[in-house]
């Protein structure tokens, strides 16, 4: 008998972050890695009402313009639907909800309009939480629970990466509908605040949701670039952790996005965010801001062979690339 050749397994993958650039070189390069649908950032965190509404508008511009090779998609009928014509199905979401914190009813009109997932807050605090870079902690308020019970209401995917963690738990504990980590790799493995301890990771799965690995290089490692093995490492902790129907895939690969000056903006001597970018060692450069092996997003089959080469069956890879958010998203969207 012959042994499996890794590189012979190819998954039609389900990401469950993507903030890469919308112009149809790079849709292409995402069909060509077998991506068929990804939730995208469709909205800039801490931004208004009116530039959410600017913000879908060019979206939905750029997506009637090609529509011959990508689509919206509201529902898993979609997805499936957009994956037989060959088209590239993009899931509208937000990492932010601050542009709706005076009104959490807003959410009524973004639904109409397409969105399916948000995130009640980013790194910093609004009046529905805090952030994860937010000390302290102050948790889920008043106003973060009227926004957790509309969202589950209306059948909207509650994400909570970014989240600090006792804004995490409480919005856990107010939820009747699972919800997702989307990119928050393991904290028992880099000790950074954008990543999640153990115990937030079960409570997720114990409700039915998933955690997503990110290949987004400062959570995969701090001391050194990191590598594919590393992305393998936090996938095997949480099947060890959670089990293999609550592990997912979140790439966050910012393609075609960020000139130099926008990287060392951010990222540069003096980082937006220390607490994450700082501890970092001097690996971390412009020309080194993704992870060897996941520098585009046609090169995402490598991330399945990378699995399959350490071991895991063909069965388990498929439900973490792939079928575990789509089951989730059937869930909470209920289409």
């Amino acid at each position: 008998m012959t042994a499996k050749d890794p590189a012979a397994l190819r998954i039609q993958i389900i990401d469950g972050l993507n903030c890469a650039r919308l112009d149809r070189a790079q849709f292409e390069r995402t069909l060509a890695g077998g991506i068929a649908a990804f939730n995208l950032t469709a909205t800039r965190p801490d931004t208004t009402v009116d530039g959410t509404l600017e913000s879908l508008s060019e979206l939905m511009h750029i997506v009637e313009a090609e529509a011959d090779i990508v689509t919206l998609v509201r529902s898993v009928a979609d997805i499936k639907r957009a994956e037989a014509d060959g088209k590239l199905g993009i899931i509208i979401g937000t990492q932010d909800s601050s542009f709706m914190d005076h009104d959490p009813n807003l959410l009524r009109v973004y639904k109409t309009l397409g969105m399916r997932i948000f995130q009640p807050v980013y790194n910093s605090q609004n009046r529905f939480g805090c952030g994860a870079l937010v000390k302290p902690d102050t948790g889920l308020t008043e106003a973060g629970r009227e926004w957790v019970s509309l969202m589950n209401q209306l059948g909207l995917l509650i994400d909570l990466s970014h989240c600090g963690y006792d804004t995490a738990q409480d919005v856990m504990s107010a939820s009747t509908q699972p919800v997702i980590f989307s990119h928050s790799n393991a904290r028992a493995l880099v000790n950074s605040p954008r990543n999640i301890p153990d115990d937030l990771a079960k409570q997720a799965a114990d409700a039915g949701g998933t955690v997503g690995v990110t290949m987004w290089p400062p959570l995969l490692n701090i001391k050194r670039r990191p590598s594919l093995d590393d992305f393998a490492d936090h996938i095997g902790h949480y099947l060890n952790l959670v089990g293999e129907d609550h592990v997912a895939f979140g790439g966050d690969l910012s393609e075609a996005t960020k000139t130099l000056e926008d990287w060392l903006a951010l990222y540069g001597p003096e980082p937006i965010w220390p607490e994450v970018t700082g501890i970092l060692g001097p690996w971390y450069t412009y020309e080194n801001r993704a992870t060897p092996g996941f520098e585009t997003m046609a090169e995402a089959q490598n991330l399945v062979h990378t699995l399959s080469r350490r071991g895991h069956p063909d069965r388990v890879i498929e439900k973490v690339m792939r079928t575990n958010l789509l089951r989730v998203y059937s869930t909470v969207w209920g289409e």
